[in-house]
């Protein structure tokens, strides 16, 4: 008996440690809602019972409300704000508690305890009193003095930018749909009109800019055509002719010289003539020329004329030359001639030619009546073999009237000739 007795004395102490450490274990828990058990106070010390016999259970106290989520405006006074009154933030249960170890959302704080002897009570809504729509907003139910939607530019003075860009004028606003130009100002034109003359002396930039035009500006070139060389086949008589031309000079003045004339292979000369003219550009594919004529005949029955003419590419292509000449006797004369270059291939072309001869008054010498004197047409077929060289075949129609065909009928001769015609045409 006495020995029971020492033993449980003994013990005894080391079940009321055993009971306080569990106590303190289960106090780390208290603020935890209804998983949290009260610690059971310390029971007086039995003298004689073998085992501590467990005291009848106290009346548990009320359980602690849940610890909110982190609250998005923690830190903010939202005293003034609808459903939050002045009432004080609730106290953290876990304050001072070291809980850096892990995050409290993703850590079971009962992990490996039995808590299914436990009694518990719901866990308090932190969101109690709020309004919860479908779409929780952080902010719903409270009164932050805006719209749902609020503009990002709302409070902002935005007159400034009504109607969108600067005026700034443009093709539409003028007539005809050209830029707005406005003129330079004045202190644009107070200095040279070259500004390398700043910089350098004027007279050698002078000379440099004349050096420029002469080298791409006013390129001097030089060329021959030869229209026509050619050799005919009639019923009178075979015959041979020439028509060419050429030019030296830059874009804009030349000199230009033609030459034309007919004869018979018996060594007979009919007419021969030459010009010398000064041409000058007055419009694209245009130039006006002036100068003068010298004809030759077997006869010695030279004459000079003055010559004014124009020639060109009118639309279309035809090649067109027209001119009137006033000789030294006071005869007017004039001529024109257009001609026109039908591709059939890279090869082959098809020119089809006229030339009208007029005369103000009868020209007994050279046999001529006034009016229309003469029609010439003619249609060639040339083959190139190079762009400048092309010999070819054709017929040529010739016709005199009025006067004119008086006096061919007087000294013998036909009115009316056609005679085939092989030649070459070449430029160089």
């Amino acid at each position: 008996m006495s020995r029971a007795l020492f033993a449980a004395v003994a013990v005894l102490p080391l079940m009321l440690a055993a009971g306080s450490a569990l106590a303190q274990t289960h106090g780390g828990h208290a603020g935890h809602g209804a998983h949290a058990a009260p610690a059971r106070p310390p029971q007086a010390r039995p003298r004689l019972a073998p085992k501590p016999k467990p005291p009848a259970a106290a009346p548990r106290p009320a359980a602690p409300a849940a610890p909110m989520a982190a609250d998005p405006h923690a830190g903010h006074d939202m005293s003034g704000h609808a459903g939050h009154g002045a009432q004080p933030a609730p106290v953290d249960p876990h304050a001072s508690h070291a809980t850096s170890a892990a995050p409290a959302a993703a850590t079971d704080p009962h992990a490996g305890h039995d808590m299914s002897g436990m009694q518990t009570a719901p866990a308090a809504d932190p969101h109690a009193g709020h309004n919860m729509a479908p779409a929780a907003d952080p902010h719903a139910g409270h009164d932050m003095g805006q719209t749902p939607a609020a503009d990002p530019h709302a409070g902002h003075d935005m007159s400034a930018m009504a109607g969108g860009a600067p005026n700034i004028p443009t093709s539409a606003d003028a007539v005809g749909g050209r830029m707005v130009e406005t003129p330079p100002p004045a202190a644009a034109r107070a200095t040279p009109a070259h500004a390398a003359d700043l910089l350098f002396d004027p007279a050698v930039m002078a000379a440099a800019r004349k050096q420029l035009l002469a080298e791409n500006g006013d390129v001097r070139t030089t060329g021959v055509l030869i229209d026509t060389l050619e050799a005919s086949f009639g019923d009178d008589e075979e015959g041979y002719s020439w028509n060419a031309q050429g030019w030296t000079g830059g874009d804009i003045n030349r000199f230009w010289w033609k030459t034309e004339g007919e004869g018979a292979f018996d060594g007979k000369l009919h007419d021969a003539e030459v010009q010398a003219l000064y041409s000058r550009a007055v419009a694209p594919f245009w130039d006006v020329q002036a100068g003068v004529r010298q004809d030759f005949r077997p006869d010695g029955d030279d004459t000079t004329h003055l010559t004014l003419g124009v020639q060109g590419v009118a639309p279309y292509w035809f090649e067109v030359s027209a001119a009137a000449f006033l000789s030294t006797d006071g005869d007017l004369t004039a001529r024109a001639e257009a001609e026109y270059d039908q591709r059939l291939t890279q090869k082959w072309i098809l020119q089809p030619a006229v030339e009208v001869a007029l005369s103000a008054s009868d020209i007994p010498q050279l046999e001529m009546g006034s009016g229309l004197t003469s029609v010439t047409a003619g249609l060639r077929l040339r083959y190139e073999i190079r762009k400048e060289f092309a010999p070819y075949v054709g017929v040529e129609w010739s016709r005199s009237f009025g006067d004119t065909a008086d006096y061919a009928k007087a000294r013998g001769d036909d009115v009316e000739a056609t005679r085939f015609v092989v030649g070459i045409k070449a430029w160089f």
